[in-house]
């Protein structure tokens, strides 16, 4: 993310408990109406903290390693590593962004299975030695670059849906796992692990189960060849809710219990990431322009006859809603004006500024009428939203992140001693002011 190193200090608002979230969205509106009417994000770090209690709770047994791809916000990234988070990376970039907060290489996953000759190298250079491999090419330059590495075999997951065509996961079969295994034994590689690629939109608990089956078939070749296989990695999908933690959690741990016991020393990890930033993050756009559909079209849509309204917001599918490509579907926003509780409903698309058909982020809501200056916000928009912009020809930068937490979030968490203080030396805490400068006020980072 462009600008960490040139601004490694950033504040965090501190609220008090009478404060709701909408207060904040509302005076960082006002602001923005005042000045560039430009989109930003709000970040409520205590939501962070709170699905990281969660996580503890429930899953007690299997340490997070946090997918930074998800969401590479520095706040996010220092805050999760003061919280004990190990982390996932698939880049270059993002293991320099890791790195620079302190964390230790240990504690870091290089996940990418096509890795650059130059990243494998830049990995051995700073001690990250557990990487990711899924083929015999990705194999044979690691084995050149890096080889010291100790390697997590990324297997096939059985997709929850086969119809589902975003199921789809990388990773070997269990056929060519031990000719991978054969392969890393006569190149000299360690391997000490599995690592299962599961879709963050599987919601089946069988998936994980079939899984760990399919590990443990892997572990005893891997073991029959003389390698210390010693990590099991369950992958992602975790969407953020508790019932979904309960379900996985019960479902695993029984196989877990019956194949990897405890006496085995199997160290047990997990990739969550929208997880823990998804609801995290709230994106504020404003409609920049307007316009009513054909009539003629709207009489064949609607029986009722009334208008249909596209509007243009100054963040598009090229920005902020880049998952909209990879068909992720986008919610719909709520409305930032004060509307009669009566007042009419139109069918309404949404759209970004860049006037391409590909840039529609909502195709079908529905909405008062809006004006020109209104505001769109998008709750949930942690996941998979922040970064620079697809368009580098744009003239509009990433939207800036204004971090805040709530003060008893804060405090609980300190009360329960599980941060690491010396971890946090870029968050500066400020007292949150409500009005029109921007004098106490939290500071942005850019994105």
């Amino acid at each position: 993310m462009k600008g960490i190193a040139d601004e490694p200090q950033y504040s965090v608002g501190l609220l008090d408990g009478g404060t709701a979230l909408c207060d904040v969205i509302d005076n960082y509106i006002d602001e923005q109406t005042l000045s560039e009417k430009s989109a930003f994000f709000v970040a409520d770090l205590g939501a962070v903290m709170r699905q990281h209690v969660r996580w503890r709770t429930r899953m007690p047994l299997i340490r997070p390693y946090y997918a930074v791809r998800c969401n590479s916000s520095p706040a996010v990234i220092e805050l999760l590593a003061s919280l004990g988070s190990g982390f996932t990376c698939s880049n270059k970039a993002e293991l320099e962004l890791v790195l620079s907060h302190g964390v230790s290489p240990e504690d870091i996953i290089y996940s990418g299975v096509c890795k650059q000759v130059s990243q494998i190298k830049y990995a051995a250079t700073n001690g990250v030695d557990l990487l990711v491999c899924d083929n015999e090419a990705e194999l044979r330059k690691i084995s050149r670059c890096h080889p010291g590495a100790k390697l997590l075999l990324q297997v096939s997951t059985e997709a929850s849906n086969p119809e589902d065509e975003m199921s789809v996961t990388f990773g070997c079969s269990l056929k060519d796992s031990r000719h991978l295994l054969e392969s890393a034994k006569e190149l000299g590689v360690q391997v000490v692990g599995v690592r299962s690629n599961i879709s963050s939109s599987c919601e089946d608990d069988q998936v994980y189960l079939h899984a760990i089956s399919d590990a443990r078939y892997i572990f005893d070749l891997g073991e029959e060849m003389g390698f210390n296989m010693n990590v099991l990695d369950i992958g992602g999908g975790f969407s953020g809710t508790e019932a979904q933690l309960d379900l996985i959690h019960s479902a695993v741990m029984s196989v877990v219990d019956l194949y990897f016991p405890s006496s085995s020393g199997v160290s047990l990890i997990a990739e969550p990431g929208s997880f823990f930033v998804s609801s995290a993050f709230t994106l504020a756009v404003s409609v920049i322009s307007k316009k009513m559909v054909d009539q003629t079209r709207a009489e064949e849509l609607s029986p009722s006859k009334q208008p249909e309204f596209q509007y243009f917001m100054n963040d598009g599918v090229y920005g902020s809603f880049s998952s909209k490509l990879s068909e992720t579907q986008i919610g719909a926003p709520s409305v930032h004006k004060k509307t009669l509780v009566d007042a009419p409903l139109f069918s309404s698309s949404l759209w970004g500024p860049s006037g391409d058909d590909l840039d529609q982020v909502v195709e079908s809501c529905l909405l008062p009428e809006l004006n020109i200056g209104d505001w769109l916000v998008f709750k949930h928009a942690g996941a998979y939203r922040l970064g620079q912009p697809l368009l580098t020809s744009t003239d509009s930068p990433a939207p800036p992140i204004f971090y805040f937490i709530f003060s008893r979030d804060w405090f609980e968490m300190q009360d329960t001693g599980v941060m690491q203080d010396t971890m946090l030396k870029n968050l500066s805490l400020v007292p949150y002011c409500f009005n029109s400068s921007q004098t106490g006020a939290a500071l942005s980072v850019p994105a």
